[in-house]
């Protein structure tokens, strides 16, 4: 049996709105599909002592996010019946208000994609070797810890 080859994720800069209103339109075709689930990750402009974040810029060890993303989206067709899964994160600086990650599940009922696409996003965050480093205004910048 051929093994899958793990699918890049990864985008240079933010999401654009025009990728992810194309991902939702190639599956207008799909009529098996009764219910899909979106997560959009939007960067922030937290207040952090007294600098405002303008934007994050996201690196990662690519090959082992790349093999781990690869591990838990397999895990995830087993546990949930979709039908499809698409998963797409920014790598270098993404501006606050700009869109950093991107999940889509589809399946036949609603149940399955929601649960699917927030165990997706809450894998991803504990699981994959990405970092952001919040950037302020003045050119300071520290790198970021999950705040929610």
């Amino acid at each position: 049996m051929l093994e899958k080859k793990p699918k890049n994720i990864f985008v240079d800069g933010p999401i654009s709105p025009v990728k992810i209103g194309e991902d939702i339109a190639h599956h207008q075709k799909k009529t098996n599909i009764g219910a899909h689930s979106i997560f959009m990750g939007q960067v922030r402009a937290d207040a952090v002592e007294e600098a405002t974040v303008m934007a994050i810029e996201y690196t990662a060890h690519q090959e082992m996010a790349l093999a781990a993303m690869h591990e838990i989206r397999e895990a995830i067709f087993v546990k949930y019946p979709l039908t499809c899964l698409h998963i797409t994160h920014s790598l270098g600086v993404v501006k606050a208000g700009e869109i950093c990650l991107f999940v889509f599940a589809s399946a036949v009922h609603r149940k399955e994609a929601i649960d699917a696409c927030e165990e997706v996003v809450e894998r991803i965050k504990k699981e994959l070797p990405i970092w952001g480093k919040e950037i302020f205004a003045d050119d300071e910048y520290q790198w970021k810890g999950n705040r929610g």
